[in-house]
């Protein structure tokens, strides 16, 4: 492979993200693929800051343009620092979360509207996954499980509501670099179905030795 590869996970709180992206690491490292696990927001010295203040319960009042603006400044920073210069290098950078989860709960949940794309698009210079995995779950139900919320998690039904219905809307727009799959499956079949989609980039990878089901 001499280009990298941009894989990012998506959609809402609870619904197994990071267990999807540690089985692929897993499957990606069992291969011998030269990648990159990363995540949004957090994963620079500036997404660090930005983490606290968006997602920490003691943070103060927030307008949703300013949260919006944060969210902004730690996608560019992570691209520019961490994404870009691991695909430059021919890596498959997997990442926790991007630009659809600003649009759905920014743009959708918050209620800023479709400009927040055009936003978002300026702050990344316009780089999109090859694809997008978006695990879907009834946030009623994927929420309601995580004991220790923060500042977002907390922020009510209906704001996850709205966010999920624009992370299905986002990938039935663009199917050809999205791909939906029930939360509540298995994690193998989960896992499976997204080293099947990964072979049509001309990765062969296997289930990751050591990894249990539940």
């Amino acid at each position: 492979m001499h280009q990298g590869l941009f894989v990012v996970f998506e959609g809402g709180d609870g619904v197994g993200k990071s267990t999807q992206v540690e089985w692929l690491a897993a499957s990606l490292e069992q291969a011998g693929v030269p990648h990159l696990v990363t995540f949004e927001p957090g994963a620079t010295w500036l997404g660090e800051r930005v983490r606290d203040i968006v997602l920490n319960p003691a943070s103060g009042p927030i307008c949703a343009s300013a949260e919006a603006l944060l969210y902004m400044a730690d996608k560019a920073q992570h691209l520019t620092e961490v994404v870009e210069p691991a695909l430059a290098a021919g890596k498959v950078v997997v990442c926790d979360r991007y630009i659809d989860s600003v649009i759905a709960y920014q743009g959708a949940g918050r209620g800023l509207g479709e400009s927040i794309e055009r936003l978002t698009a300026w702050a990344t210079g316009g780089r999109t996954p090859e694809l997008t995995v978006l695990l879907d779950a009834d946030p009623g139900d994927a929420v309601a499980t995580i004991v220790s919320q923060d500042r977002l998690e907390s922020a009510g039904l209906a704001l996850h509501a709205r966010a999920r219905q624009r992370f299905l809307d986002i990938a039935a727009r663009d199917p050809g670099h999205h791909m939906v799959l029930p939360a509540r499956q298995s994690r193998a079949a989960i896992a499976g179905a997204v080293r099947g989609r990964l072979a049509d980039f001309g990765l062969k990878l296997s289930a990751p030795r050591g990894m249990v089901d539940a």
